[in-house]
């Protein structure tokens, strides 16, 4: 019912064609009443099979005379009425032909499908013009509240302000009134009694006064620690939450994180309102000293619980504010974050969200390796590290170019240590599968607080060479793709699978940040099919850790990571330009390649990347006409590896490349790159410049004496009509190959040829 449901969800601008699938021979109140159970029968199947159809068309009925009986017990007369009468309309329509029933119901299972995709991609589209709209309204709506708290703290301190002076007052009078009091002249008493009656009436009134303001105040301080309680959790468990999220999206491709000091200002604003809240308690207390009020005093009664709930914000806010701002990575591998190698140093910054002066240089911060990793949370054979380097760092606001509050560790490294928890084989878990956490300790000490401030990097592999870093980096790009948990070091115990979905947004950010040019749908889809088959299904399209990772591909001895890893090595190494501009289709089975060279003009070739050669490589097909049949002939050559392009660039063996057509003359079919450039107009930005014409042989260097330059070449006769693949590479032009010929000799060249094949 999972397919009826969603539909139901969809923009209405497809529901109408949902409603134009049903008609009267299959109406949509039985896909309604029976949702569940349509969908989970093989129709495809019975389409083509009379004995499953006539099944499956009595197995229709049943659930029909089903629903009926419920709707009889509900008393549903309208219901119970639409029923029999969809029942009695498909006994006419399909009692001897239940292959159209079933074809009927296939083609509508289909198409709802394909309508449901649709929408998801509207809604995807939609998504992203409006996204950074209702980010921005909450990021304004967060920033108000913020304000808020700032302003009413503002006025609550101008509030005990005003008290201060209202008690001064209080306390210059009433001394004021004693000293007259203690008067003993006679002349005028009665006047002196009237004004000193009247002063006695003043004092009364200021003393009522102080009591209403100090409710008042009171009170504004209660509302004050609600609103910023309220903005903090805000801050804390979802601005920051969505931030490491991203951070960790980041950390596998994904787009760069959002910059922290938005993030900073907020803390940092919400941190000094609650240090203002904090110096008008102790302010509060002492004017409660000076003078006592008269029965219950609001601050006598609400002082302690102020106090303790402004030191709890105040606390639990500086402990959150302590992240890790760049994870764990090593300057020689910086897009591979998370996995370190031992003995090569590493680095990783720390900020404090919280920014205020007198923290400079306060906190002293301790790196710790595997700190909650002991002997009954591990694995068997799981290693044990030493970290090497300078392992505690002052935080400052010089560490950083924008005067946050930072510490980075520059030079720390990892040891393993051989002679304790020495790993075995008999562990469940593959070296690079092994988590381990990277962990930060240090201490808040102000007057009457003291605060234990600890974060911890996302989950680290650890790998002793460099052979293992793709498998280590498949690791991390698993973890993070699937978890927001920054502490599950047993993940790979049971690591779960993956929807295509999820996958493949990963996969096109691998291309993506370390190119400028990411996989696009149809990409996509052949590397889905690479590893889900070609009779993938959409509602089964979970991915098993070992299948990305560890088990072969299908008649392939390396996993599908692998192999995505090598092109992206390769392209990365010696194809980044190509790439770039798109002159690569890369990604394309035998199938669709053909099917979009079938129809072009002679000549016409296409760049992809090979799928069964051992190691990462290249190849190119073209497409010849055939004047003995009417198909065209498609070539396509052997592979080419990062060995033959570290020799020769590839534009540049695309501009030389050649067979031996007829009567032994050199031609070069590569005409236009898919799917009409001129070749020479595609790449021609890309060759290399003609050498310079060699100095004068020096005789007097002793090494080049008696040596002339050489250079090895391939050369291949066969005819490209009779070339299915062509393993020979003659990076020469006609003139060059004609000079050879005066040195060598043909038939000496067909038999290098014949040698090297």
């Amino acid at each position: 019912m999972a397919q009826w449901y969603e539909l139901q969800q969809i923009d209405t601008k497809f529901l109408e064609q949902v409603h134009q699938l049903y008609d009267d021979s299959f109406p949509m109140e039985i896909r309604q009443y029976l949702a569940q159970w349509l969908e989970g029968q093989d129709w495809e199947h019975a389409s083509t099979n009379v004995s499953l159809a006539t099944i499956l068309f009595h197995g229709l009925l049943f659930q029909l005379d089903d629903q009926y009986s419920r709707f009889s017990l509900e008393s549903n007369f309208l219901l119970q009425h639409n029923i029999r009468k969809s029942k009695r309309n498909l006994q006419d329509l399909f009692q001897e032909d239940p292959i159209q029933m079933a074809m009927i119901i296939y083609s509508c299972l289909r198409e709802e499908s394909k309508i449901l995709d649709n929408a998801r991609s509207y809604a995807k589209s939609q998504v992203g013009s409006t996204q950074s709209t209702v980010i921005m309204d909450k990021h304004r709506e967060l920033d108000k509240k913020v304000t808020d708290v700032k302003n009413r703290a503002l006025e609550v301190e101008q509030d005990v302000k005003n008290l201060e002076d209202l008690q001064d007052e209080h306390d210059f009078k009433s001394k004021t009134v004693q000293s007259r009091e203690n008067e003993h002249n006679t002349q005028n008493e009665h006047l002196a009694q009237n004004e000193l009656k009247q002063e006695r009436l003043v004092l009364q009134n200021i003393y009522l006064a102080i009591g209403i303001k100090r409710k008042e105040i009171v009170h504004k301080i209660g509302e004050l620690l609600n609103i910023t309680s309220h903005t903090q959790s805000s801050l804390i468990n979802e601005e920051l939450v969505e931030w490491k999220r991203g951070q960790q999206i980041a950390c596998i491709g994904g787009p760069p994180n959002t910059c922290l000091d938005q993030l900073q200002s907020w803390f940092t604003s919400i941190a000094k309102s609650l240090q203002q809240v904090s110096q008008q308690l102790k302010k509060l207390e002492e004017l409660e000293q000076k003078l006592t009020c008269d029965g219950e005093d609001p601050i006598a009664e609400n002082k302690q619980t102020f106090q303790e709930r402004t030191q709890n914000l105040f606390k639990q806010l500086i402990q959150s504010s302590f992240v890790v701002e760049r994870q764990p990575c090593m300057p020689t591998h910086p897009q591979r974050p998370l996995v370190l190698k031992t003995g090569v140093q590493f680095t990783v910054k720390l900020r404090l969200l919280v920014k205020l002066q007198e923290l400079n240089y306060q906190l002293k911060v301790k790196a710790v390796f595997d700190k909650d990793v002991s002997e009954k949370n591990t694995v068997k054979g799981f290693r044990k590290f030493n970290t090497l380097g300078t392992h505690t760092k002052v935080m400052n606001m010089e560490e950083s170019t924008n005067g946050c509050l930072a510490a980075e560790f520059r030079h720390l490294q990892l040891k393993e240590q051989k002679n304790a928890g020495c790993r075995t084989n008999e562990g469940p878990l593959i070296v690079t599968e092994e988590l381990h956490s990277l962990s930060f300790e240090t201490q808040l000490c102000q007057p009457g607080l003291v605060i234990d401030l600890e974060t911890a990097s996302l989950p680290i592999v650890v790998i002793s060479n460099v052979s293992q870093l793709p498998s280590g980096w498949a690791s991390i790009l698993w973890y993070n793709m699937l978890t927001s948990e920054t502490k599950n070091l047993s993940f790979f115990l049971n690591p779960p699978a993956a929807r295509w979905a999820q996958l493949s947004e990963v996969l096109t950010c691998q291309f993506s940040s370390v190119t400028k040019r990411g996989l696009h749908a149809e990409q996509l889809t052949m590397l889905e099919e690479k590893l889900l088959g070609p009779n993938m299904s959409s509602t089964e399209d979970f991915i098993p850790w070992s299948r990305f990772c560890k088990e072969n591909l299908s008649e392939k001895n390396f996993p599908f990571w692998l192999w995505i890893e090598g092109i992206l090595e390769l392209i990365k190494k010696h194809l980044l330009c190509l790439w770039n501009d798109g002159c690569i289709v890369g990604f394309i089975s035998k199938d669709r390649e053909r099917a979009l060279l079938r129809e072009k003009q002679p000549g016409t070739f296409l760049l992809r990347f090979s799928e069964s050669s051992k190691e990462e490589a290249i190849t190119f097909t073209w497409v010849e006409a055939s004047q003995n049949v009417s198909e065209p002939v498609f070539h396509s050559v052997e592979p080419y590896t990062k060995k033959e392009l570290s020799a020769v660039s590839f534009p540049d063996i695309i501009r030389n490349y050649k067979v031996m057509a007829a009567e032994n003359i050199p031609e070069n079919p590569l005409k236009f790159l898919y799917p009409d450039t001129p070749k020479d107009m595609a790449f021609g930005k890309y060759y290399s410049r003609p050498k310079d014409a060699d100095e004068p042989m020096d005789l007097d260097q002793p090494d080049r004496v008696g040596y002339i330059k050489t250079e090895l070449i391939s050369v291949s006769e066969v005819h490209p009509s009779r070339l299915q693949t062509v393993e020979s590479l003659l990076p020469m032009s006609a003139a060059e190959y004609e000079d050879l010929t005066k040195l060598v000799g043909r038939a000496e060249i067909a038999m290098i040829h014949s040698y090297n094949s």
